[in-house]
């Protein structure tokens, strides 16, 4: 077997070995590996900001008293059940070949995004299961001694319960936000080149699939292994008396 690293070194346009880093206009293979991983990177981020925001309140709104908020609840229930069954390729082809149909605006928004969003969505209801769980793991008490001082029902949640509820569930996001790296891969059917469609498109023109692969399982390595030391230092930093030192 016989490794040629040189292939990073390629000009995509004429096919000669050059300076890793091309003259302007002249791109190598190592520069569209770093640009598609910038891409895979902004799309993870994205996805992960809406899941976060979607996926805390869809969570709060499963653990709210269902008498007073009963259909919250049931649309709550609903949302974590829709997008957590419906498989992520799935719902990546709904938002870009479906939906448009319907809601002819989304025609003009771009793969990125549309990958971004269902991704987001997608994770969402996995984060807000998490939120669930957390916020049922406190003592009811909490949240009866919070509403006999005055508080309302949203700042029981926001100023008692929430705080305590996303330290507990850190190390199971730690390993979501690695997830939504691994799983905006799915972004290149929608034609977007992040590392999965980068890896496929070079190892085609190169016929390097050795090099090519080896390079982007190592920056998806990267990119895992150091978010997992940063969520380890905020667990850290955030975690509450008592609970288990960080890893």
């Amino acid at each position: 077997m016989h490794w040629d690293w040189q292939v990073f070194c390629t000009s995509t346009l004429s096919g000669e070995t050059t300076a890793c880093f091309g003259a302007a206009g002249d791109i190598t293979y190592l520069q569209w590996m770093i640009s598609a991983w910038g891409w895979t990177v902004s799309v993870a981020v994205i996805g992960f900001a809406i899941a976060l925001f979607a996926g805390v309140l869809v969570g709060i709104a499963r653990t709210l008293p269902v008498a007073p908020f009963a259909p919250v609840v049931w649309m709550a229930t609903a949302w974590t059940e829709l997008f957590r069954n419906i498989p992520l390729l799935v719902q990546v082809f709904l938002w870009y070949h479906v939906l448009p149909v319907f809601v002819p605006a989304l025609g003009s928004v771009s793969s990125f995004w549309l990958a971004a969003i269902a991704l987001g969505l997608f994770t969402s209801a996995r984060i807000a299961e998490q939120v669930r769980a957390g916020l049922q793991t406190l003592p009811p008490g909490q949240a009866l001694a919070a509403r006999a001082l005055g508080l309302s029902v949203a700042q029981v949640y926001a100023k008692v319960l929430l705080p305590q509820a996303l330290r507990i569930i850190l190390p199971a996001l730690t390993s979501e936000v690695m997830n939504v790296v691994k799983n905006s891969s799915v972004a290149f059917a929608v034609s977007l080149t992040e590392l999965t469609l980068f890896a496929m498109q070079a190892q085609e023109e190169t016929g390097r699939g050795l090099e090519i692969y080896a390079g982007v399982t190592l920056l998806y390595a990267v990119t895992a292994l150091s978010i997992n030391r940063v969520m380890a230092l905020i667990e850290s930093r955030t975690r509450l008396p008592g609970m288990v030192g960080a890893r």
